[in-house]
């Protein structure tokens, strides 16, 4: 960059943070050293944030001019959220504008009657958990990062977890949204009604846009009656056709109340279980696979002694190795909490790779094996951990890699992603594409798909100022 051109940058910097402090006074900047206690992933907290400002709207209304501003200066912004993202959303440059919703945290309206929940778009998903349960409701959406994960991000990413397989994806939750536009354009629609044919459903335009089309800032969740019974256990196999068979037995022995079925495979349960980690294997190491399921349901004694009855069964009819069930709150924390600490698992890794890909249950089996075969004959692999959602086709590989070397990325990333093109599977189950995964769109969406996302973009952000770089270039 030239002196003259760095000179109008920050001519252009200046004018737009003045502009900002003139127009809403009230509203927080965080600029210059205070940038140094910010960060872009909450696995980064020691990297001080690279940006312009980060600026701390309270109200749509403050949002909606700080958009309106940003689109007349050709601004870009970048949108935080709870900072949990895995491919790179909310990574930003020195010229971003970064917006953070975490004041925008308020819980609205609890309507037990409709069974909905209006809230703001940073709160986060735990303090939501807390406060439907006082009124014997559940938000059924689960996943580890429920301490830190606000629900603006989970929206805008679609986000999945321990659930899906019972009660859907983010998308299926949603039942209104209020949207800010990137010319500062406020679209409500906090409806909580289920049924509305009435023209386009716009809501899910921006449920898992990744904050490219808009920027939610308020939304109307979709409760259920709270489950009076938690059921749990882990079971271990050697055989993956018996992982699938054992799912469609258990499903159907539990009637429906099956809601959630994750596999873990034998290194990373080890890994998960051995020290330094803190939980203890409930099943002893050295099998190929372990199940963790859960079923949530009416009667306690009833289902606990049904699980058990199914178990025995299976164990007789050798369906399985060996199993362990739950007995109590202490052994359900026990389990989970296993499963959903993947931080026990990137401490294990020189640096981290993650991947977050779906396909058809019937090949995870052999697909995954394969991978972490070929990942682990590249030199620069030490390890890979598979695990995941396999219920819902969703499964999990963290990759431990030696170094940042772009064509060591570059093979690992090939040998996970392209053997899915031709099983018409996708690069992003729950966490989006980000930055990360942009050279790979083109294997889970046509080119007429890529067009069409592209010219929607165009109409609703034709200056893209809104995440730039994000999804597509």
């Amino acid at each position: 960059m030239s002196s003259v051109d760095f000179k109008h940058l920050y001519i252009s910097i200046c004018t737009m943070i003045n502009t900002l402090r003139e127009e809403l006074p009230k509203l927080k900047i965080i600029q210059g050293d205070a940038l140094k206690e910010r960060y872009v992933h909450i696995w980064k907290m020691h990297e001080g944030l690279n940006a312009l400002a980060v600026v701390l709207p309270e109200t749509t209304a403050q949002l909606s001019k700080i958009l309106s501003l940003c689109h007349d200066a050709d601004q870009a912004v970048v949108v935080h959220g709870g900072l949990t993202n895995l491919v790179g959303s909310t990574e930003c440059t020195s010229t971003d504008l970064v917006i953070s919703l975490e004041r925008m945290n308020k819980i609205i309206e609890l309507d037990s009657d409709s069974r909905t929940l209006i809230v703001e778009a940073g709160t986060i998903l735990e303090n939501i958990h807390k406060e439907v349960e006082n009124h014997d409701l559940l938000f059924p959406l689960n996943f580890g990062a429920k301490g830190s994960a606000q629900i603006g991000g989970i929206i805008s990413t679609n986000a999945g977890g321990l659930r899906v397989f019972r009660f859907g994806m983010t998308r299926q939750l949603v039942l209104g949204l209020e949207v800010v536009l990137a010319d500062g354009t406020v679209i409500s629609s906090l409806k909580k009604i289920i049924k509305d044919n009435s023209g386009y459903d716009l809501k899910h335009m921006f449920i898992g846009s990744e904050g490219t089309l808009g920027i939610i800032t308020k939304a109307v969740l979709k409760l259920v009656e709270k489950p009076k019974s938690r059921q749990s256990c882990f079971v271990a196999f050697d055989d993956y056709t018996k992982v699938v068979q054992f799912l469609k037995y258990m499903d159907k022995g539990l009637a429906g109340t099956l809601s959630g079925y994750e596999l873990i495979w034998g290194n990373t349960y080890k890994a998960m279980t051995s020290p330094p980690a803190q939980a203890s294997p409930p099943l002893a190491h050295g099998h190929t696979y372990y199940v963790l399921l859960e079923s949530l349901g009416a009667d306690p004694n009833y289902d606990k002694n049904r699980m058990l009855e199914l178990l025995e069964s299976a164990l007789e009819n050798n369906q399985i190795l060996d199993a362990c069930i739950a007995d109590g709150d202490s052994d359900l924390n026990w389990f989970w909490t296993i499963r959903e600490d993947v931080h026990v698992i990137k401490s294990r890794c020189a640096i981290d790779h993650h991947f977050d890909i779906s396909m058809p249950i019937s090949l995870i089996g052999e697909l995954i094996s394969d991978m972490k075969n070929t990942l682990e004959k590249i030199d620069g692999v030490h390890a890979v951990y598979p695990f995941g959602h396999i219920a819902d086709g969703n499964m999990h590989l963290i990759v431990d890699r030696k170094s940042n070397d772009p064509e060591l990325i570059k093979s690992i990333n090939d040998t996970v992603y392209l053997p899915l093109k031709d099983v018409n599977g996708s690069v992003s189950a729950e966490h989006g594409i980000g930055i990360h995964k942009k050279a790979y769109l083109h294997i889970s969406r046509s080119e007429s798909e890529i067009q069409l996302m592209r010219l929607l973009k165009n109409k609703l952000d034709p200056k893209g100022i809104l995440n730039q770089g994000k999804i597509f270039d």
